[in-house]
């Protein structure tokens, strides 16, 4: 059965369920999202607040959207999908939510990097990363490392999705010895959030994405890089190249750390939004 309603009264409903809980500009946004991708309404009938009619099964899908946001889960989680250099990822619970500042990490790499290239995607996560470099260097090798096993499974399925060809492993860094197999390029965005840093985020990353993807101890914030410059110094290639994803807050730190560990050439570089955000350093 199809009941007409008012897109107006699609708004204030959403608007109204969430009040208090999201800024108004990210209630637009949501309110976009709900009624263009998951209940598939027309854009043209949303930005003229037409009339339309929605289905038992529709309102019923607005009803649990609504409710899932009120306990902070992310939009992204509940659409089950979300868009990363020109494509589009499945994501669920269990694997960190691909963030826009880790497409500027993938397209650096694409920018110095071609041909036959052999690359190593540690903390694959979703497999945002070694699927895009797979998808956009069609003649190199990419392999993927994770030690969870529900975040290579997410990463498998957006491989097979995409039609890309990644090797998956599950490997914790801290637990193996470097393999044999050498690298033109070792790409990591690890956890990297201070455990202190917790009281300055939202319930929609604390209490739905994994811990395992997202902290550090307060008293070791460098841990994966020092961990992931050791494997590198084995596993590169001469003239192999390390591409780190930081925290903001510790980008001089990463690049002496990277001075320290011998590689040259290190570079701190912002993202788009003035931050330190990515490090790059030779073997």
């Amino acid at each position: 059965m199809h009941l007409k309603i008012r897109m107006t009264d699609i708004n204030a409903y959403i608007t109204h369920s969430l009040q208090g809980l999201y800024p108004l500009r990210e209630l637009q946004s949501l309110t976009k999202i709900i009624c263009k991708d998951l209940l598939g309404l027309d854009e043209t009938d949303i930005y003229l607040r037409k009339d339309i009619k929605l289905s038992d099964n529709g309102r019923r899908l607005l009803e649990q959207t609504v409710d899932r946001l009120k306990h902070h889960e992310p939009i992204q989680y509940i659409r089950g999908t979300v868009g990363f250099y020109g494509s589009v990822f499945h994501v669920e619970p269990g694997a960190l939510i691909p963030r826009p500042e880790t497409e500027e990490l993938v397209d650096l790499i694409l920018k110095e990097n071609s041909g036959e290239i052999r690359i190593l995607d540690i903390g694959t996560g979703s497999g945002c990363i070694a699927v895009s470099l797979a998808k956009h260097l069609p003649a190199g090798r990419v392999d993927a490392w994770d030690v969870s096993g529900k975040a290579l499974s997410v990463a498998r399925r957006n491989a097979g999705e995409l039609d890309v060809g990644v090797r998956f492993s599950q490997v914790d860094v801290f637990g193996v010895e470097p393999e044999k197999d050498k690298y033109d390029v070792i790409v990591s965005n690890p956890p990297y959030i201070k455990e202190k840093e917790k009281e300055f985020m939202g319930r929609n990353v604390l209490d739905w994405e994994p811990e395992l993807a997202l902290f550090v101890p307060d008293n070791d914030p460098l841990r994966f890089y020092r961990r992931i410059a050791e494997l590198g110094t084995d596993m590169l290639v001469p003239d192999g190249k390390l591409y780190f994803e930081i925290n903001r807050a510790h980008g001089p730190e990463t690049v002496e750390l990277l001075n320290m560990s011998g590689y040259r050439s290190v570079r701190l570089r912002k993202d788009l939004f003035g931050n330190n955000r990515i490090v790059t350093a030779v073997k």
